[in-house]
């Protein structure tokens, strides 16, 4: 039997979690560059989206960041949430202090079955 502590060590251990540090872009991204990472991401590629507080970073009332900026960021939030459920990724937190996490994306296996290819897909959801 796996004790909690064994259990999440062999899971940073599977995912790589141990150097998250070197997957931080240098200036935020935007939904378009995340979709271009994941076209062409292998599995286990990691990719951090974004640090802070997600929601609360892209919440109207709520946000320190400008308008603009702001909409980026929920659109973004809303396009990893789509890869996640389209399963292109898996989408980890790790906690950096309170109220302060870094988002990252891991590429998952792209689905045998499917050569369908990142931009049909957007362009299905598009249509819809």
């Amino acid at each position: 039997m796996l004790f909690p502590d064994e259990l999440a060590r062999q899971h940073r251990a599977h995912y790589d979690l141990e150097n998250l540090a070197d997957i931080r872009g240098p200036h935020p991204i935007s939904e378009i560059e995340f979709c271009g990472w994941v076209g062409q991401a292998v599995p286990g590629d990691r990719l951090e989206y974004h640090r802070g507080f997600l929601v609360l970073d892209a919440f109207p009332m709520i946000s320190k960041l400008a308008d603009p900026d702001r909409k980026c960021l929920a659109l973004l939030g809303l396009r990893a949430f789509w890869a996640a459920e389209a399963g292109l990724v898996h989408l980890v937190q790790e906690r950096i202090g309170p109220d302060h996490f870094a988002y990252i994306a891991v590429a998952r296996p792209k689905p045998k079955a499917a050569a369908v290819s990142l931009s049909a897909l957007l362009l299905k959801e598009i249509a819809a």
